[in-house]
């Protein structure tokens, strides 16, 4: 089954060192968007990136920074991407926030 239809695209950049009450920032917001029932997350590890510090962080085998770039993307509607934003308010110490309209197609078996 295939259709189509119009929704947001939230990414939230953050360091993968981010920490809410001990656990990982980035599974802390997945599982949020899990409980507010949004359509799915994914996280993305970066292998190399630099935030408004314009520090340098890198998975190069001598690097010694461990604070990778992570990734979270949710694609949902306007209107359940806005039910997470006071978490990310919240919680989101550092980081960069977008949403940006997409048309989306979906996939589903029958």
């Amino acid at each position: 089954m295939h259709f189509e239809e119009n929704d947001i695209l939230l990414r939230i950049m953050l360091g993968e060192n981010d920490m809410l009450h001990g656990r990982p920032l980035y599974e802390c917001i997945v599982q949020k968007a899990r409980e507010l029932e949004l359509a799915g997350a994914t996280v993305l590890r970066g292998l190399m990136g630099f935030g408004a510090d314009s520090r340098m962080h890198s998975a190069k085998l001598l690097s010694i920074s461990s604070d990778l770039p992570i990734v979270i993307e949710i694609v949902d509607s306007q209107e359940h991407i806005d039910r997470l934003m006071p978490y990310l308010n919240d919680h989101l110490e550092e980081g960069t926030v977008t949403m940006e309209a997409v048309h989306v197609h979906k996939y589903r078996r029958k």
